[in-house]
Order: C-alpha cells, then sequence, then structure tokens
C-alpha cells in the first residue's frame, strides 16, 4: 500500500477510535485538534467516512459514529465468540460453574458465548444472546467497573435470577472491547477462590484478542 494511502488509513481509524470513546460527538474542529491534523485534511476524512456510513453528523453539527460500524461489529462477534470459547470452558470445567463471555451493547450485556461444565449434577441455563442491563448481574457490573478503569472481579447473588450467584472480572487493556469473563452457579461460589480464577480467564482472554 502506498504511504499516503497507508497515513491516511492511520488517520481515519484513529478519528474512529476517538468517536467510540462515548462522549457525546466532536465538532470537525475539535477533531482536528485532538488528532493535529489540519481541519480540510479531517474534512476529506470525514466526506469518506459518511459516504461509507462509519460516521454521521447531527443538527449541530457534531459528528459520531455512524450506524456501519454497527455492520462491523456484528461480524466481529462470532469470531470473537471462537476466540472465548478455550478459555471459558476452562474456567468452567475448573470452577464447575456456566462460564460466559458478555460485551456491552449500549446501556445492555449481551451474551455472546456460554460455556456449561460437563462433570456437574446441576448448573445454570445461560442461553447465549441474553441480554439484560449492565446494571444488574456480576457480568454488567464488571463493565461499568471497567468504564470507571477498574479490573477487579464483581460478585452478585439474586439479581438476574432468583438463587443464582455470580461472579465476573472484566476484559482489560483492549481498546475495542467492553467485555467481561464470568460465572454463574446455585451452589455456593467461594470469591476468593473464583474470583481471582475468574479475573485470570479475563486476562487471558484479553492477551488472546491483543
Amino acid at each position: 500500500m502506498p504511504a499516503e494511502s497507508s497515513q491516511t488509513l492511520e488517520r481515519g481509524l484513529r478519528l474512529l477510535r476517538l468517536l467510540a470513546d462515548g462522549r457525546r460527538g466532536r465538532t470537525p474542529t475539535e477533531l482536528a485538534g485532538e488528532l493535529g491534523l489540519s481541519r480540510p485534511a479531517v474534512y476529506r476524512l470525514l466526506t469518506t467516512l459518511q459516504s461509507e456510513g462509519f460516521v454521521r453528523r447531527d443538527r449541530d453539527g457534531r459528528v459520531h459514529l455512524g450506524f456501519g460500524v454497527l455492520v462491523l461489529a456484528r461480524a466481529v462477534q462470532p469470531l470473537l465468540r471462537e476466540g472465548a470459547l478455550p478459555t471459558l470452558r476452562g474456567l468452567a470445567e475448573e470452577v464447575g460453574a456456566t462460564a460466559h463471555l458478555t460485551v456491552a451493547e449500549g446501556d445492555d450485556g449481551l451474551a455472546v458465548a456460554v460455556v456449561e461444565p460437563s462433570w456437574t449434577d446441576m448448573h445454570v441455563a445461560y442461553r447465549e444472546g441474553s441480554r439484560h442491563p449492565l446494571a444488574r448481574g456480576a457480568a454488567g457490573l464488571a463493565v461499568l467497573a471497567l468504564r470507571q478503569g477498574r479490573t477487579d472481579y464483581v460478585t452478585t447473588e439474586g439479581q438476574l435470577q432468583e438463587g443464582a450467584r455470580g461472579i465476573a472480572a472484566p476484559v482489560p487493556g483492549v481498546p475495542w472491547l467492553e467485555a467481561s469473563v464470568g460465572v454463574v452457579a446455585f451452589t455456593p461460589l467461594d470469591p476468593e477462590v473464583v474470583g481471582p480464577r475468574v479475573a485470570a480467564a479475563a486476562a487471558e482472554l484479553a492477551t488472546a484478542l491483543a
């Protein structure tokens, strides 16, 4: 790829990453300042990205991510699930509880991968595709903790299902992903034993995705 084209691509990706940080959009002038680019250069990037649906402008002229990004995100989910399964399988077998990977979609958490232990008499049936508010359940609370810069594990009981206990930890250090790894069971889970194992699994997955 010619150097000029490569530089343009790199600038466009940096622009998208800025817009993905959750703030309420930016003006082209703000983008130019944060990227260290001229306003004409930013306008050229925005024209291309907007034509492909990756950014949009509101009526105040502020720039936001476009819905074209969602199409890419949906394509990534099967790859993310495939990459997470070995880690989740090891966690489920070791802990004896249903293990899951949950990703943030706005204010909700979406279970994209679930593995049940093979050797237990009873375990929680947790369906892939299940969705719940981030403010309820260990998986969602771990994502909210990540947004606050915390990577410690979270424990809950009975928040999503009566009698179910959950422990989850954020997946750290992956800028493009807000997610958590967790386990859920009807039997007691010792946080001091299971919590560090869940956090280690989340870190293992982060390394695999980096």
